[in-house]
């Protein structure tokens, strides 16, 4: 019976846990409206951050035309790619996951919200 439970329960994180990650691009960009005054999701275009457009499968520091951090150009360089479970730690702690990138943004709090973020960045068109 106990076994029976653990299963059902592990089922269920394994449910939430892949709703998390599938996001809704419509919220996620509600949510972008934070980051737009450092980065561009919808175009190449190169703020005070590098734009975003995607940024989902890119490895890190690698945006043409934009200065990285020694940091980020040195995390890209030793294998770092922007996939669903990199940009949710980078989203989560940005200098936890890259220390000494210039990101100023302290990081989102909420799963919900990285998995939208997340989602937004992946849509094309953006919603």
């Amino acid at each position: 019976m106990l076994r029976a439970i653990s299963s059902a329960f592990a089922f269920c994180l394994a449910g939430v846990a892949a709703a998390q990650a599938g996001g809704d691009a419509k919220l996620g960009k509600t949510v972008f409206f934070r980051c737009m005054a450092c980065h561009e999701a919808a175009t190449d275009r190169d703020k005070v951050g590098p734009h975003l457009l995607g940024v989902v499968g890119r490895t890190a520091g690698t945006a043409e035309n934009f200065h990285y951090s020694q940091a980020m150009k040195d995390a890209g360089a030793a294998g770092l790619v922007w996939d669903e479970a990199n940009l949710t730690t980078y989203l989560r702690a940005p200098k936890l996951k890259v220390p000494g990138n210039r990101m100023a943004f302290p990081g989102l709090t909420s799963d919900d919200d990285i998995a939208n973020v997340i989602a937004y960045l992946k849509a094309d068109p953006k919603p």
